[in-house]
């Protein structure tokens, strides 16, 4: 099957301006040529007149098992029926949303990514971490104080959702690296610090020691991968660092001197600055604990600091939504607020190249160049003057994955 696609103006994920007059054609599921190579005889002639193609968007910060309302499932009151039913709805909401890919930073099994595989349900290509690692008491550590550690997993449903893995010390943290690559895990996920939407811990606090931290690291290097880490506090970002992980999530607070470190190390650092958005406008809607309101507060400066210092060094920055409960509708928000924080083309950029490069697989999705996933987007707006539009997913016209067309509303 060969596709021509033809009239848009083009911003590939790599070059600072965008392009006209640039045909694209598809063969199968990949790009075959990219410039002016001719409409072939056999080729469906698609017509973006009025749009702009991008490559297909990638939310690199996402928690897809945790789409339904946060209490109900801690008070056990929806049926695993109902869960994955939010599970789905959510995939299918990102893929219109122009999303074709995400990273997701705990809370699937590895029964979803099959599904998904297999084509039975519609969703974005997703490169999962299953179970975080987290510590006793430590961000991620779901449940109530009076509850004991192990009567947590009713939370867990296997093949559909997973939880945080309790580790203490470095053999339970190898152990539950392990356990995660047998979940399906294409990388491992930690919690070094406290967290917002945490019970027992303090954004100030750091969690895992150094060597906690190295071992889930040997672990990943084990199988070829990395450890990405939850941090909101300058000395867990740092014992990150020293401990070898590829990445930063969050990253609230980041300064200068750590800025420099994580260039240094060769580390990312993705920001989240949707949720802290979304939970400002909206707290009561997600069903957390009261407490957990005030932890909101200042989470977006921090984060918006540490994404300057960031840029100023020299780190990779990319993005991600980090969106939790039933409507995660918004994804496209990340771009827009990011777009006001570094302008509207490197924000696109963050969204597709970059999180491509920190993922690990930019040689298949992240541009719009020969070779790659033929995964693309149409917008009906300018994305670099008018960029608060991403958060509209209604404005994504045209979505393409694998050289299919997955949703077509253009008039």
């Amino acid at each position: 099957m060969s596709m021509f696609l033809t009239g848009a103006t083009v911003i590939d994920g790599l070059a600072d301006e965008p392009a006209t007059d640039v045909q694209i054609l598809v063969e199968g599921e990949r790009i075959a040529e990219v410039g002016s190579p001719g409409l072939p005889g056999d080729a469906d002639l698609v017509d973006l007149s009025g749009l702009t193609l991008l490559p297909g968007l990638i939310d690199a910060h996402v928690h897809i098992g945790h789409s339904s309302e946060m209490r109900a499932v801690l008070n056990m009151e929806l049926s695993v029926a109902e869960r994955a039913a939010d599970i789905f709805r959510t995939l299918r909401q990102t893929l219109d949303a122009g999303f074709t890919a995400v990273r997701d930073c705990g809370g699937i099994d590895h029964g979803v990514l099959r599904t998904v595989g297999r084509g039975l349900v519609p969703g974005p290509r997703i490169w999962a971490s299953a179970s975080p690692l987290v510590q006793c008491g430590g961000h991620g550590h779901l449940g109530s104080p009076f509850v004991g550690p192990d009567e947590t997993f009713h939370f867990r449903v296997r093949g559909l959702t997973a939880v945080g893995r309790i580790s203490d010390g470095c053999d339970e943290v190898r152990k539950a690296a392990r356990e995660c690559f047998r979940q399906g895990a294409s990388f491992l996920k930690m919690a070094v610090t406290g967290g917002v939407v945490s019970i027992a811990d303090n954004l100030s606090d750091t969690q895992f020691t150094v060597e906690e931290i190295a071992t889930a690291v040997a672990e990943a290097h084990a199988r070829n991968t990395y450890v990405t880490v939850h941090a909101h506090n300058v000395p867990g970002i740092r014992n990150a660092v020293t401990a070898g992980v590829e990445c930063v999530e969050h990253g609230t607070g980041i300064d200068e001197p750590t800025a420099a470190m994580m260039a240094a190390h060769g580390v990312s650092l993705v920001p989240t600055l949707a949720i802290a958005k979304v939970l400002e406008e909206n707290f009561d809607v997600h069903g957390l604990p009261p407490q957990i309101r005030d932890r909101v507060c200042g989470t977006m400066d921090g984060m918006i600091d540490g994404i300057r210092a960031a840029m100023a060094a020299g780190v990779p920055v990319g993005s991600g939504s980090d969106l939790i409960g039933p409507d995660q509708n918004r994804r496209g928000l990340e771009i827009a607020l990011k777009a006001e924080v570094i302008g509207a083309m490197p924000a696109i950029k963050s969204a597709t190249s970059v999180n491509a490069k920190i993922m690990r697989v930019a040689d298949r999705i992240g541009s719009i160049a020969p070779g790659k996933y033929a995964d693309l987007v149409a917008v009906d707006f300018d994305p670099l003057t008018e960029p608060a539009l991403f958060d509209d997913p209604e404005r994504v016209v045209l979505v393409i994955k694998g050289g299919r067309i997955v949703k077509d509303t253009r008039k």
